[in-house]
């Protein structure tokens, strides 16, 4: 049973098998079409791309759907375009928007978020996060669903001002950016005590705090500035009694420490962060999700495959509150063959020894 796989998990209860979440993968048209039987394509109505969904994501088993409502649309239009590389399939994403409202270095360091956004509606943000989750209850009510916050702190301020103002900024007073996350958090903390007034059980907070290869900045100013952010953000929710989970993408290991001290129950990772080294400190304490590398996929070697599969059953099918999952999405350029394959080892390995499959 999915939903009582997941639930179980996210409380370290050991399920008979391991559970699962994907991301991307139900939008993967190609793929669905395959698992499902059911005629979709990009093109498709959006109920019939609704349906075909649901039933990808019943046919794979999901227990747990990663989601938030808080994203860059709070910003209206005082954020910095960046441009996007094609994503979905027929190259729909492309975006050759490359423009911010930030003329210079002082305008960034100067910026409040207070003055330039004011205060929300407090209740209207309770009633908001959860109308989200009973949405996403309707929508797929066979997994453990959520809500949450995208634009946590780092990911909120590269929305705002795009890499190269940011990284300007740090080099040239990485004080002064300090204080302005400060101000960005003070303003954010609002969203955070609507959320944690809300009737939901389970809570995302994404932030991209760092690179592939590690965190951009030294730790030091990370520990300064963002992670007190995230405790003073986590209090309310905490004392409401919700299961927090938190994802970065990236390599976040040096900070695996700092994120579980904060007081998140779960952590989803992407394949350049150490999960096993996790698992050895963390794995009965807390709920971890991850972390197959989507590049293997990519190849279409089963050999490799396989051993991807295996690899992360290794690390987390003696922890509780472990999910499988590709860490960095399954795209639609995956091979179909390569993904149904995925799924196949996935399936085999999933149950836990001395315990029957449900």
């Amino acid at each position: 049973m999915s939903y009582a796989d997941g639930w179980a998990a996210l409380n370290l209860e050991m399920p008979r098998r391991v559970p699962r979440t994907e991301y991307s993968a139900e939008f993967h048209w190609p793929l669905v079409r395959a698992v499902t039987g059911l005629t979709v394509e990009e093109t498709s109505p959006p109920n019939a791309q609704a349906r075909a969904r649901q039933a990808f994501m019943k046919a794979w088993r999901f227990d747990l759907c990663w989601s938030t409502l808080i994203n860059a649309n709070i910003f209206t239009d005082l954020r910095t375009r960046m441009g996007h590389a094609v994503y979905r399939e027929g190259g729909m994403d492309f975006d050759t928007r490359r423009e911010s409202p930030f003329a210079d270095l002082e305008q960034v360091l100067a910026f409040d978020p207070r003055r330039s956004w004011g205060e929300r509606d407090g209740r209207a943000l309770t009633r908001a996060f959860e109308d989200h989750y009973r949405a996403a209850c309707r929508f797929y009510p066979d997994a453990v669903n959520m809500t949450g916050v995208y634009v946590t702190c780092i990911s909120g301020l590269i929305d705002i001002f795009g890499w190269d103002n940011l990284l300007r900024a740090l080099g040239a007073s990485p004080r002064g950016l300090g204080a302005l996350v400060g101000r960005y958090a003070a303003w954010l903390q609002q969203y955070f005590d609507a959320l944690a007034a809300a009737d939901v059980p389970v809570v995302m907070v994404h932030d991209d705090i760092v690179w592939t290869s590690g965190p951009f900045y030294k730790a030091d100013w990370y520990r300064e500035f963002v992670f007190p952010a995230y405790r003073r953000y986590l209090a309310p929710l905490l004392e409401s009694g919700k299961k927090i989970l938190f994802t970065s993408d990236g390599n976040y290991t040096e900070f695996l420490e700092d994120v579980v001290a904060c007081g998140f129950h779960g952590l989803v990772m992407e394949p350049t962060t150490d999960m096993a080294g996790f698992a050895a400190r963390h794995g009965r304490t807390h709920a971890f999700i991850g972390n197959a590398d989507t590049r293997i996929l990519l190849s279409g070697d089963r050999s490799a495959i396989r051993a991807e599969v295996e690899r992360c059953m290794a690390v987390g099918k003696e922890c509780p509150g472990f999910f499988m999952a590709v860490g960095n999405h399954i795209p639609p350029n995956t091979p179909v063959d390569a993904a149904l394959y995925y799924n196949e080892v996935y399936e085999a390995l999933s149950r836990r020894q001395g315990r029957s499959a449900a």
